[in-house]
């Protein structure tokens, strides 16, 4: 149902491609968690986000894309939908995606509030891919990006290549553990970012929402 007087707007915010033969019932199961957590009774009828100007959430068959910029009033128990949506969504997935999520605080007013006040906002990263060496390779990606493009301010892009090996590096060690005796895929490899960050937020001041 409805949630009133909710103490946070959640934006999602992703693209995520999807396998070749995926259909659309098993998307609808996969965002079952989000559908009904917005009081919906199918995806066809959650998918419309709270804002008009967002386009909600919608499957481009063209290429087996599943596009979310999508808003709905809620709680932090909107972390558990979150949590079972990317459990559903790993199944689908064709390759590893980053999708974003924003809690932006309602009784939050940054004009008229009392300035020692802090806004409830929160930022996630969340990753989802068909294996645990796809979602490493857009961690490595996002997080390559993220450092080369504060330490381009200091330095040439060409100089930078030690800092990329040492992420590579990490991350090596990093799939090395998680593997152990098991074989689950490809290590991540060093290629180009996709913009973003992984954890929490990214710096000072308020989250803009995004515009479109």
């Amino acid at each position: 149902m409805p949630r009133y007087n909710a103490p946070f707007e959640i934006h999602v915010h992703g693209d995520v491609p999807l396998r070749s033969d995926v259909s659309f019932e098993q998307i609808q199961e996969a965002l079952r968690p989000l559908w009904k957590y917005a009081g919906a009774k199918s995806l066809a009828d959650g998918a419309t986000s709270t804002y008009e100007e967002e386009p909600g959430i919608r499957f481009e068959q063209k290429d087996h894309t599943l596009q979310i910029c999508w808003t709905v009033p809620g709680d932090e128990d909107f972390r558990q939908a979150l949590d079972e949506m990317c459990m559903g969504l790993n199944e689908l997935s064709e390759r590893g995606a980053a999708i974003e999520v924003t809690f932006y605080d309602t009784d939050f007013d940054e004009e008229e509030g009392d300035p020692d006040e802090e806004s409830r906002d929160d930022f996630l990263m969340l990753f989802v891919g068909p294996n645990p060496a796809a979602i490493m390779q857009v961690q490595r990606d996002l997080l390559v990006e993220d450092v080369v493009n504060l330490m381009e301010r200091h330095f040439d892009g060409a100089e930078l290549g030690g800092v990329v090996a040492e992420i590579d590096r990490l991350f090596s060690d990093r799939f090395d553990a998680l593997v152990n005796s098991l074989e689950i895929g490809k290590r991540p490899r060093g290629a180009g970012g996709a913009g973003g960050g992984s954890g929490g937020g990214h710096g000072g001041g308020r989250r803009p929402r995004h515009l479109h």
